[in-house]
């Protein structure tokens, strides 16, 4: 099956039934619930956008809206991240694991819309989910306990955020994997400078860049997961984590590899890597525009395919994540997430933010108007106010 990285394919994740780009839209929210004792972890509600339980040696949470696939919201972040904390501390839970309700999505990605409203109507708000956000990100980087993400469907900005920086990431041949910010305005953030670069070769620039979407077996081949799991046998796994007593890293590690060995489905297939030459000539240039003319250049089906989705997105989006990503090659998670709140803070009170949202979310007629239109509109000044944009309140951890 062909793995086309077009905006139109972008925006036909789980079939369209929601505005993707792995963002949900949210007509309503559901008020958020005291979750945080343990004691009472069990006794959750329909309503529950977010489940945190006690399971034998393990804490579990499971991100509860599969309608809509599971995005993130203000709520869920509250709820995960002080629990979080307390797992790490209690000497009676010894791994953690998150999963996506349902079958489609692990996480789509994060409530956009609601970010967009809260930007018109209390600017600091917004802020604050960013903050929130990446403040969790940063703890699951940093968690002293083994971490496994199920990312187990649909895996997509937030959804990146909640997984690639734990210890242990399993995939499945359900599971699609992309970082689509670009086409809406803003950057491949919750982290995204820190682990894309860091992935083989040139394959996260490439995948920042363009929000091209991995599949499968691929998501393990190129270091976004840790393991490959037939979806299958998913259940069984988790079952056996959750069986361990008192287990040590290795334990863990040993469960997990068993099923990877034993897995038998996408063996032989990979499509990305049938490229990874060409993307690492393609995304090797220091200038957008410079890849830009590579892919002209090329002039492979594959490399017209490319060219075609970056031409869609927004100019001044681009140049920032490019930049991000470089800069974010040799920093530490802490100080890459530092440097998107900065970067966030400024991009959501811009046109383009705004105009993606309108054109992929609220009006759907895929038709940004980008201020600027092009790239070489978009200055180094404009691009270091950007990266320079003041805060009286800078990320702290």
């Amino acid at each position: 099956m062909g793995r086309s990285g077009s905006l139109e394919d972008l925006l036909s994740v789980a079939g369209g039934a929601l505005a993707t780009l792995a963002y949900s839209i949210s007509v309503s929210e559901a008020p958020c619930y005291a979750r945080h004792d343990v004691e009472r972890m069990s006794n959750h509600t329909a309503a529950a956008e977010v489940l945190l339980e006690r399971k034998g040696c393990a804490g579990v949470i499971t991100l509860n809206r599969p309608r809509f696939l599971n995005a993130l919201n203000f709520n869920m972040v509250k709820d995960i991240y002080p629990q979080l904390k307390k797992w790490e501390q209690d000497p009676e839970i010894f791994l953690i694991i998150i999963k996506g309700a349902g079958e489609k999505a692990f996480c789509a990605g994060g409530d956009i819309r609601a970010v967009v409203e809260a930007v018109k109507l209390a600017p600091k708000k917004a802020h604050d989910f960013f903050r929130r956000e990446y403040i969790l990100n940063n703890a699951i980087g940093s968690f002293q306990k083994p971490y496994v993400a199920l990312i187990h469907g649909i895996t997509m900005g937030a959804g990146a955020g909640l997984s690639v920086h734990g210890q242990f990431r399993v995939a499945t041949e359900k599971t699609v994997f992309a970082m689509p910010e670009t086409a809406i305005g803003l950057f491949p953030d919750v982290g995204g400078g820190y682990f894309l670069p860091r992935l083989q070769g040139k394959l996260g620039y490439f995948l920042g860049l363009t929000g091209f979407r991995v599949k499968g077996r691929d998501v393990y081949t190129a270091g976004i997961a840790t393991h490959f799991v037939d979806s299958e046998k998913l259940v069984m796994l988790e079952e056996d984590l959750l069986a361990l007593k008192s287990p040590s890293e290795e334990n863990i590690a040993d469960i997990l590899e068993t099923y990877h060995t034993k897995s038998r489905i996408d063996q032989d297939k990979s499509y990305i890597f049938e490229h990874m030459d060409k993307i690492n000539s393609w995304f090797s240039a220091n200038t957008v525009e410079q890849i830009i003319e590579n892919l002209q250049q090329d002039g492979s089906p594959f490399a017209l395919e490319q060219l075609k989705v970056i031409n869609k997105m927004s100019p001044t989006s681009l140049k920032i994540a490019l930049r991000q990503l470089m800069a974010g090659s040799s920093k530490t998670l802490q100080e890459v997430l530092t440097m998107e709140y900065r970067l966030v803070r400024a991009c959501v009170v811009c046109h383009d933010f705004h105009e993606g949202v309108r054109a992929v979310l609220i009006d759907k007629d895929r038709s940004p108007k980008w201020k600027p239109a092009n790239l070489k509109e978009v200055t180094d000044e404009d691009l270091n106010n950007y990266f320079k944009f003041p805060g009286s309140n800078d990320l702290k951890f």
